[in-house]
């Protein structure tokens, strides 16, 4: 008797076991919705015209930008530029954009990443200038832009009064177009 009886509770524990729990999966789903929806909403947001100005902030972070998207690279489809009245932030990505989103308003999220020019930078620019063109490899005018471009980096650091010169892009985490539903 007690044999019978323990058959039928561990019968009855495994179908109670094996049935799906559609309210905790329900919760779950619901959970993690909810997480990504959070997530999404606690990456600030920054104006493009202040992206300049604020990305020194923001460096190796997220954040969310909106602009027109003006131009697609035509060499790979992996950069985009992002243009509002006065700005431009340069997005780069390792797949390939669509070049349908040319003209289209889109909220960018990205990586804040830095490029800094200092005068490491510049020497070295100097050093495979002049070994670019005595190897033939630069004509004449390649080489002189780049001394003048060399020339303009140092000269904006000094005019800066500053060791470096920054400049801001964002890598791509996503994208969307905020006026299509």
């Amino acid at each position: 008797m007690i044999e019978k009886l323990f058959y039928l509770v561990a019968i009855a524990g495994l179908l109670g076991a094996c049935q799906p729990k559609q309210e905790n999966t329900d919760n779950q789903t619901n959970t993690t919705k909810t997480t990504e929806q959070k997530l999404q909403e606690e990456v600030p947001e920054i104006d493009i015209t202040d992206f300049d100005t604020q990305a020194v902030n923001y460096v190796g972070k997220t954040v969310k930008v909106k602009g027109i998207v003006d131009h697609v690279c035509k060499h790979g489809g992996k950069k985009l530029l992002l243009v509002a009245d006065s700005a431009d932030i340069h997005v780069e990505s390792n797949k390939r954009f669509d070049d349908a989103i040319v003209g289209s308003e889109v909220l960018v999220i990205g990586k804040v990443k830095e490029f800094r020019v200092d005068e490491a930078y510049c020497l070295k620019m100097e050093e495979d200038n002049l070994k670019s063109h005595s190897e033939g490899k630069s004509n004449d005018k390649l080489f002189e832009q780049k001394k003048k471009q060399i020339a303009a980096y140092r000269d904006s650091m000094e005019k800066a009064g500053t060791d470096h010169l920054s400049f801001y892009s964002l890598e791509f985490v996503s994208l969307s177009e905020p006026n299509k539903n």
